[in-house]
Order: C-alpha cells, then structure tokens, then sequence
C-alpha cells in the first residue's frame, strides 16, 4: 500500500485499511514516499499494489509512479483508491489500474484482496467491488506498523516555545455540505460518515505514547456531527489533558454552533482551520460556500473575544478576481488583525477545477476553462486580466522566498501587499506591524484548491531522510484540498 502524499501527515489512508487487511491475514506492507523510499523487492513480490488518492498532488504524483510499478511488477493488481480514483477513473484506467474505489474503502479493498487469494480478480473484465462505497463502517483501529513515526511529519510550531510533534486522525469522512468547488461533493454528495469514537481514541492513545504532543484531526469539518465532536473532545481532554490539538471546521458551523467554541478552547483546541476563500459575497455565492464577508468576519471577532486563534484559508485567484477584490482580500486580513493567522502561500492560490467539479454547472466558468488536461487533472482557466496571473505567481514566489529565509508572516505580507499594488498601479500604504506574534501553526500547513506546479510536485514527490526533525517545506504543500 502506497501514499505519495498527505499533507504532511502520516497518513491515516494507510493506517486504517492495513489494519482490515492485517486483521483478516493479509500481508501488508505500507510506504509513505514522501518520507521512506519504495522497497523495489517488496514491489516485486507484491500480488496487490493500492495506491492512496486522498487530493490532487497525490494523484499527480501516483500517475508518475504507475509506470514503473507496472515495469517491476506486470503480474500485480493495481488498484487507487480514496478521493480523487473515481473522479480520475478513466485516466487511471488507460495507465493500467485495473481497480478504483472511492469513498469508504475498507471494505472494498478487503474484498478485492480476497478475490485476489481466490484466483479471480485479475483477469475479471471489470472490478466487482463498488466504484463509490458510502456503507456505515464498523471501523478497525489504524494499525500505523512500517510507516515512519510522527516525528518524521510536520511540527506544531509555537513561536517562541519551540516545535511539537504531532500525531494525525480522523473521526469522520465525507461532508453533510455542498460547496461548488469542493472535491469531496462528487464523491460523498453531502453524505459523511463518522469513525467510531473508540476506535479514534485508541488511535490517538497510541500515537501519544509514541510521543505525539498534539493531535491534527483530518476531519473535512468536525463539526458535521456536532454531537459526535463534541463528546470526542471531551473525552479527549479527560484521558488526554496535556495533549493538545486543531480540527477543521466550517465558518457555517462556527456560527451556526458558536456557543460550543468556548468547549474547543477548553479542551485544548490550539487552532481552528477555516476554508474561508473568498470575501467577495458575488464569489461565495458562486462557490456555494454557505457563508458571506459578515459571517467571517463575526466569527473573526467571536476567536479574538475568546483568546482562540482561527486559521483562515483562502482561494483569492479565481477568474472573478480582479486587482480591486485581491487588495479588498489583503485589507480586510489586516484590518481583522489576521496577518499573523494567515500562511503567506495561501495568498497566491488559485482555484482548481479537476473532472467532476460543480463548478462546471456554472455557465461563465465552461465559458472560461480550457478542455480538460489528463496530464494536470484539471480543466485549465486563465483570468481575463492577466495582471492578475501575474500576481499570483510573483505571490507563490514570495511566499516561497520568505519560507527558504525563515521571514515572519507579516514580513511576507508586507511584501505582498506592496506587489499587489504595484500590479494594480497603486501606491501601497504603510502596514503597522501586529502587535502579537505568537500564533501557533503546522509547519506543513492545509491548503485548498490549488493547482501545484512542477517544481512543487519534484519537492513534494522526493523521499524525504526518516531521521530528519527539521519542519517540512510549507510551500511545497501548497497544492490542494484535503
């Protein structure tokens, strides 16, 4: 089993369907190439190779992979699964990929691994197993054996206290949501699925005792079943007072259950990550994101009322950006005093559009996007002004550059801002430097929705040393939507 990439994290998409296969007396052996090398004699004697699609960048880099898979071992059955196989399904298939499971996949690749020890899957002219699985899960507890400790994985930075380790998880898939440009709609179309409580906390009690400080639920939102989190995290600060933690949660839910965030502060919740994207109200409602400028901004004022601190995430460069919406962006971060809370990369991202977006139903976009590039995985799009193209690249630089020389992110934002206005012919005022700056961050932070480039999918796919503590490249990550 096989992940090229997830987000910096050990990834659960391994851990967990090892541990269905394991437990039924398979033998599994897992590699995460972002961290270990590929053990070319185990590829060899494989009958099974399952490679992990959990985003865009993982896809990319497992379309690379595939051939000289296929090279060192003809005889093996391949098979993607998670998020993105059945959205790429035919350009899986024409590399020879002979199984694609999406949505819940235990329980298909345990099938699929029986009808292997039987004799009957490889030649079969289709996979009997379901493309798309949403079944409610009893699931196994992740068995993380063979990957390489969180140690390895991004760090929780707390400046001025040092780095963290932190161990990863997560309490639920899917979401009840659906947001025009999310890649999870087309997969679980506003279904979720909850793992069982239990299981998540032996998952974290192992990864504590191994040494993780502090927890990153990969939950798309932890608030989908609010009664679910809820009792979780509570019985997460029980067991687990010292350890702390960060979730990822709507600002529909953040207001929608704003009396419950005082529960996450008191349980240890250090941050809470928020895919904002826009705080243009035209675009939000295109993306049907269930939010507009006022909401955020509440929520904003309601995490600065608590003492929390919320991770705002953003897509500024779609093709309804122009110069003026960008430097309204820029502005309204630093009048809400969250240029400290905001990863410099995030303010060059621009909008991804992969095969069975939602954004297609929208006229101006089929209008806009070029025809579909197998290779990318995306349908391509160009702003009609192109300054604005421009800008998001000089944006992805600077961001890059302040990442290699270790700049403070207002320092990265400043920068920013000036270009912004010289691409807009402006002269840029002068910013007021925050005056606190001990906002804590994953050195490898969640990104949405972009595109990554062929330098960030060669840092991203080399094999990074086991024993290296040093935080992961934060730029290199800036690819996609978990």
């Amino acid at each position: 089993m096989l992940s090229t990439y997830e987000l910096g994290r050990q990834p659960f998409g391994l851990a967990s369907p090892a541990a269905w296969l394991r437990t039924r007396g398979h033998e599994v052996d897992c590699f995460d190439l972002s961290r270990q090398a590929l053990d070319d004699a185990v590829v060899r004697a494989a009958e099974l190779i399952a490679i992990y699609l959990p985003m865009h960048t993982a896809t990319r880099l497992a379309s690379r992979l595939v051939p000289s898979l296929r090279e060192s071992n003809p005889r093996a059955h391949l098979c993607c699964y998670g998020l993105y196989a059945p959205m790429n399904e035919e350009y899986l298939r024409s590399l020879g990929v002979k199984t694609v499971l999406g949505g819940e996949f235990e329980a298909g690749l345990v099938r699929l691994a029986e009808r292997l020890v039987r004799g009957d899957a490889n030649g079969a002219p289709s996979q009997h197993e379901p493309r798309i699985s949403l079944e409610r899960l009893a699931f196994e507890i992740p068995d993380r054996t063979g990957l390489p400790p969180n140690s390895s994985y991004a760090n929780l930075v707390i400046p001025g206290d040092g780095y963290r380790i932190v161990g990863s998880t997560e309490a639920s898939r899917g979401c009840k949501h659906l947001c025009r440009h999310c890649p999870i709609v087309p997969v679980y179309n506003g279904v979720f699925r909850i793992v069982q409580r239990e299981v998540v906390l032996e998952d974290i009690r192992r990864q504590v005792a191994a040494g993780a400080q502090h927890i990153s639920f990969g939950d798309p939102d932890f608030f989908n079943g609010i009664g679910h989190a809820l009792e979780l995290i509570n019985a997460f600060h029980r067991e687990f007072a010292p350890i702390t933690y960060d979730v990822t949660i709507k600002i529909e839910h953040l207001r929608k259950y704003e009396e419950h965030l005082a529960t996450l502060r008191n349980t240890g919740c250090l941050f809470v990550t928020s895919a904002v994207e826009s705080v243009d109200d035209d675009v939000l409602l295109a993306l049907d994101k269930g939010h507009t400028r006022a909401d955020f901004l509440h929520v904003a004022r309601k995490f600065r009322d608590l003492r929390m601190t919320l991770h705002p995430t953003f897509v500024p460069f779609t093709p309804w950006t122009t110069a003026e919406s960008y430097l309204d962006l820029l502005q309204t971060i630093y009048d809400a005093e969250l240029t400290e809370n905001v990863a410099p990369i995030q303010l060059g991202i621009r909008l991804l559009i992969p095969e069975g977006s939602r954004m297609l139903e929208l006229h101006d976009i089929r209008e806009t996007v070029g025809a579909f590039d197998a290779e990318s995985l995306v349908y391509p799009w160009k702003n009609s002004d192109e300054r604005l193209d421009r800008l998001s690249e000089t944006v992805q630089e600077i961001a890059a550059a302040a990442d290699r020389q270790k700049l403070s992110r207002f320092a990265a934002f400043q920068q920013i801002w000036r270009a912004a206005h010289q691409a807009a012919g402006l002269q840029p005022a002068p910013l007021a430097a925050p005056t606190a700056s001990n906002v804590p961050f994953l050195s490898e932070p969640w990104y949405c929705c972009a595109e990554p480039t062929k330098d960030q999918l060669v840092s991203i796919g080399a094999p990074r040393p086991l024993a290296s503590p040093a935080p992961a490249n934060a730029v290199a990550a800036a690819t996609d939507f978990v």
